[in-house]
């Protein structure tokens, strides 16, 4: 895989998601995108389909950055105890959500490994008609945002997942000094949304305060990933 190894280029500000059915594809992709991308995301939809054996194939063979986006949620003990599975690959990042009992457990169980801790608000798929379904507590969408990035914060979280509409005043907030904000939804001027609900372009993404955006689908569905690729690329260079 001619290139994959070369990370002087990358501008790991952007973080794509390879959300492909199985680990076959997602080196695929890897593969098309080359030394462009230094960073993926690999999520829950890939797990049965050998994505943790992926995300260390990428790691340890082609020094890619690996952020594994599992969410967590479970009782402490059972959190602390995946977490501390996780830790032993060496990977970059992790996800949970945010309820500060579930941090406090995924940092015990990350320990001392490096491995960072993301907590997620709410998802960019769903707004206040979704929240209010599922029984969330009444209130403006970014202000539930921003308070369940405060609380993940207190709870030692070492960065959020939030929407790009969000980013600006979870920077805001005085515990996310030192902290990450990673924002997925986020879309390319023109690209579909698809089942995203809250979402920006790249660079406003970035200039709102994320310090990593996430992208999928308007790289894995192009013609040319590695031209989508770099678009967006050629966007955060501009910033």
């Amino acid at each position: 895989m001619t290139g994959m190894n070369d990370m002087t280029r990358c501008d790991e500000r952007l973080i794509v998601a390879l959300d492909v059915p199985d680990a076959l594809s997602g080196l695929k992709l890897a593969e098309a995108l080359g030394d462009s991308v230094g960073f993926y995301k690999i999520g829950l939809g890939m797990l049965t389909g050998g994505g943790l054996a992926l995300a260390r194939e990428l790691k340890d063979e082609h020094a890619k950055r690996i952020f594994l986006d599992m969410k967590f949620f479970d009782i402490p003990a059972t959190v602390e105890a995946a977490v501390a599975g996780i830790a032993r690959f060496g990977l970059d990042f992790l996800t949970v959500h945010g309820d500060p009992h579930v941090v406090r457990a995924a940092k015990r169980g990350a320990g001392d490994s490096g491995l960072k801790i993301l907590a997620v608000t709410v998802l960019t798929s769903l707004d206040r008609a979704d929240l209010d379904a599922a029984l969330i507590v009444p209130g403006a969408l970014p202000d539930l945002v921003v308070e369940r990035a405060r609380r993940a914060f207190e709870a030692g979280a070492d960065g959020v997942i939030a929407s790009p509409q969000e980013a600006a005043a979870i920077r805001a907030l005085p515990l996310a000094a030192g902290k990450m904000i990673v924002t997925p939804g986020v879309r390319p001027a023109g690209a579909d949304k698809g089942d995203q609900k809250r979402i920006a372009t790249p660079g406003a993404a970035i200039r709102a305060g994320a310090d990593h955006i996430v992208v999928g689908r308007p790289v894995w569905q192009a013609a040319d990933p590695r031209a989508a690729a770099r678009a967006v690329l050629d966007e955060l260079a501009s910033i």
